[in-house]
């Protein structure tokens, strides 16, 4: 058995097991709950993880892997018929420009997350400016690109969108993304469906 530091709250960890899901491997992960915050690192992660960043993940002959594009492309070196990496060509560049505009926008709601649990005279106004124009930027870019999204096989790319978009839907509940991007929420609808999906959902615990 695998092992990886696990939290149903992480969108990382959300990413990496959307991947080994699809990738056939779900089942011979071991989950170990960990948490993880900027102010208190987490001593048993950063024994296998120097970062103490999750998701890590621990090989069965004791070698270790990080961060979630590694273990995401690791689990689909894993099955039958690799699919979530595009070998090569314009296909591949673009799933990993995708999975970038994902991950960059995780990174932006993880420190606007942050930020908002602060008390509020100890919040920066003008970050929490930023953070929520990336946003706008964010379901701008998915809603130009839904229909190419749509037509393109499942990949890395869309498991970052995707997830990027569930993170917002769990913590920034308030924020009606979906408004005026019809393109972008249809699309949106059809990934919540997905079995690996369902299987990964947020819980707050």
């Amino acid at each position: 058995m695998m092992k990886m530091y696990w939290s149903s709250r992480s969108p990382f960890v959300r990413k990496a097991m959307i991947a080994a899901y699809e990738s056939g491997v779900a089942e011979q992960i071991e989950r170990l709950p960990a948490v993880v915050s900027l102010s208190t690192p987490n001593r048993d992660v950063m024994q296998d993880n120097p970062s103490g960043m999750i998701p890590t993940l621990i090989l069965e002959d004791g070698g270790t892997l990080f961060d979630s594009l590694v273990i995401c492309e690791y689990f689909d070196s894993l099955a039958a018929q690799p699919k979530l990496f595009p070998k090569q060509g314009p296909e591949r560049w673009t799933a990993l420009k995708r999975h970038a505009l994902g991950d960059n926008i995780l990174d932006s709601s993880l420190l606007r997350r942050s930020e908002t649990l602060k008390p509020q005279a100890r919040q920066t106004p003008e970050w929490l400016t930023t953070f929520a124009l990336k946003l706008r930027n964010f379901v701008d870019a998915v809603e130009a690109e839904a229909d190419a999204l749509s037509a393109t096989p499942f990949n890395i790319g869309h498991i970052a969108i995707g997830v990027a978009f569930a993170y917002t839907d769990f913590r920034f509940g308030h924020v009606n993304w979906r408004e005026g991007h019809p393109k972008a929420a249809a699309w949106m609808q059809t990934f919540l469906q997905r079995e690996s999906v369902v299987k990964t959902a947020f819980v707050d615990a």
